[in-house]
């Protein structure tokens, strides 16, 4: 007798009410990277790759694109993990996926660390009379208080900001095609140059610049938490993650072509890591470069809060499950019930991580971890589907080894691309998690305990 039959006559079988369509899906993954994540990078990454900074964008898009369809179908198989570390862990080794989260967990604790940063060097365009450590300083103590007080931002909230966004770069590219059609007419509008520049081009200094770029799409495997909610999830949850990285990288690749055509030298930049506001008040004056900045401002504010209390929350799983001291990670305060000593901690690594690390390298050392993760699912996706198929099921030889195998290479050279400071202070990290899991696991002979990624 199977179990349905036990059950008594008035009790159903418990289920997941599946209600979010395709374009939910993708909505969502949008308000998730941000449709401005790459006008802050534009600067640097136009420097470091000659002036091909659309170029950089288009070839992380087909890495990331590559890899969301891996992410996709993991997460279908697996619809309750939602993680790289678990995709990996049950695609390949637990051990392995114990790696997996570990250099997770080192992006948990840079994203703060970027969005100070950045919100600081914003502050200081706004308010140059002001030095840029007080503005550090003031930035990680006004998230952490709020953190501690159990301040988030709302949904509705993030939603306005989205709407915001999209209306100000709305106005930037309007501008923008007036300046340029004014100052060149239809061949600055319809240049290649910014894809491919003949006299400046570099291969090995375009992929230094994509490994840093490729920051603009951090945050679309968030659409695979959703997995379980989802209709028709073997299709939806394979086709969502790789618009989101589609939208995001011909959108962000719009808004970098026109800047590239506004401001062609790149060497002229006064700042670089906030360059797109020159070039903002060169087609829309004060007026719009005040608007872009405050918006970026407004989202690195978000996003550092989110960051911090991720961090700290992942902190406090980790030490309830016993992958840290548990008496000190573990705690909540007791009327709060949030993670006090755990926000506090990673505040003061927020503040000191913003002091020693440039936006720059804080961003390497990010996508350091991220691209770690993004081959492991590559891998562990070309596995678990050319390999642990259920007997008689038909193999599908490009989709299930062709793609996920594209995906791991294209994400390995960006990842071996990175600087070396980003792969030595990332290579640290992972050596130390290594010896860490070596004697948790008692030379590897147990099963670690896995992160628990799952309400962070």
């Amino acid at each position: 007798m199977d179990n349905v039959s036990k059950l008594p006559v008035n009790q159903e079988i418990p289920r997941l009410r599946r209600v979010l369509g395709l374009w939910d899906l993708v909505f969502y993954g949008i308000v998730l990277i941000q449709p401005i994540a790459a006008i802050g990078l534009f600067g640097i990454a136009s420097k470091v790759s000659h002036g091909h900074m659309v170029t950089t964008l288009l070839i992380a898009m087909v890495g990331m694109g590559l890899t969301a369809l891996s992410y996709g179908r993991m997460a279908a198989l697996f619809p309750s993990a939602g993680s790289a570390y678990t995709y990996v862990g049950k695609g390949l080794n637990s051990h392995l996926g114990f790696l997996a989260g570990w250099v997770m967990f080192l992006d948990y604790l840079i994203i703060p660390i970027i969005n100070t940063v950045y919100g600081s060097l914003t502050l200081v365009r706004l308010m140059p009379s002001v030095p840029f450590v007080i503005w550090v300083t003031l930035f990680v103590f006004i998230i952490t208080l709020l953190n501690l007080r159990g301040i988030r931002t709302s949904a509705r909230s993030n939603e306005i900001l989205l709407a915001v966004m999209c209306f100000v770069i709305g106005i930037f590219i309007v501008l923008a095609i007036n300046y340029i059609l004014h100052k060149q007419g239809w061949i600055g509008l319809l240049s290649f140059k910014p894809f491919y520049d003949p006299a400046t081009f570099n291969f090995g200094a375009v992929m230094t610049a994509t490994s840093f770029a490729a920051l603009t799409y951090i945050g679309f495997d968030g659409v695979t938490t959703l997995a379980e909610d989802v209709i028709n999830p073997k299709r939806n949850m394979l086709l969502a993650p790789l618009l989101v990285c589609v939208f995001t990288g011909l959108f962000s690749g719009l808004q970098i072509y026109l800047a590239q055509q506004v401001w062609p030298d790149y060497n002229t930049f006064v700042n670089p890591e906030t360059a797109f506001y020159d070039v903002s008040a060169r087609v829309g004056g004060k007026l719009l470069f005040n608007a872009v900045a405050v918006i970026l401002f407004v989202a690195c504010l978000g996003s550092g809060l989110a960051g911090q209390v991720g961090a700290a929350r992942l902190l406090f799983a980790m030490g309830r499950d016993g992958v840290v001291p548990k008496k000190l990670f573990s705690h909540l305060h007791a009327k709060s019930a949030t993670p006090t000593y755990n926000i506090i901690f990673i505040g003061i690594l927020t503040l000191a991580g913003s002091l020693v690390l440039s936006y720059q390298g804080a961003a390497e050392l990010l996508n350091f971890g991220a691209f770690l993760a993004f081959m492991g699912v590559n891998i562990a996706t070309f596995r678990q589907f050319l390999f642990l198929r259920p007997p008689g099921e038909i193999r599908n030889y490009m989709v299930d080894a062709v793609l996920p195998l594209l995906g791991f290479l294209v994400c390995f050279f960006i990842w071996i691309s990175l600087p070396t400071p980003a792969k030595v202070m990332g290579g640290i990290w992972l050596l130390t998690g290594l010896i860490y899991l070596f004697i948790m696991t008692r030379g590897f002979k147990q099963k670690p305990v896995l992160l628990d990624f799952k309400d962070v």
